[in-house]
């Protein structure tokens, strides 16, 4: 267990920064602590700082130091940290949801509702009707379309 070398930290930051822009900061630092990246088992985690202190521990007798970072939207536990910041978001219609759950597009018929001046190719965070998040996506077209 390591902490990230800058070019594995600017990689992090810019694919996270797709969807989060400007509040990219408010994951790292929050109210209950600083957090940050670390790799493990090729794989990176977002944990709290204080894991540093934990850093002697062997690798094998480490099952998980904090949530996977590394695939975004397949385990659904870094979607929930991402969807609070994010700056773009799109709610789809019920009967969408499942579409896009299993990979499909989201067609203009489908869309619920969303934020205003969203950009064109800019990650978007997709929320069902009922606020639930369901995963990233990027928006076709901008709102102004």
């Amino acid at each position: 267990m390591r902490t990230l070398t800058e070019e594995e930290t600017r990689v992090i930051f810019k694919k996270t920064g797709k969807y989060i822009r400007e509040t990219l900061q408010l994951l790292v630092y929050q109210s209950d602590g600083t957090y940050c990246f670390w790799l493990h088992n090729d794989q990176v985690y977002y944990v709290r700082e204080i894991m540093k202190l934990d850093a002697n521990i062997s690798g094998d007798k480490l099952a998980s130091p904090g949530t996977c970072f590394r695939k975004f939207t397949k385990t659904h536990k870094a979607l929930n940290y991402l969807a609070p910041y994010a700056n773009y978001k799109v709610w789809i219609k019920p009967g969408a949801e499942q579409s896009f759950v299993f990979g499909n597009h989201v067609l203009k018929y489908g869309l619920g509702q969303i934020t205003e001046n969203t950009s064109q190719y800019w990650g978007v965070v997709v929320y069902s009707m009922a606020d639930i998040p369901l995963g990233l996506g990027v928006a076709a077209k901008s709102t102004q379309d």
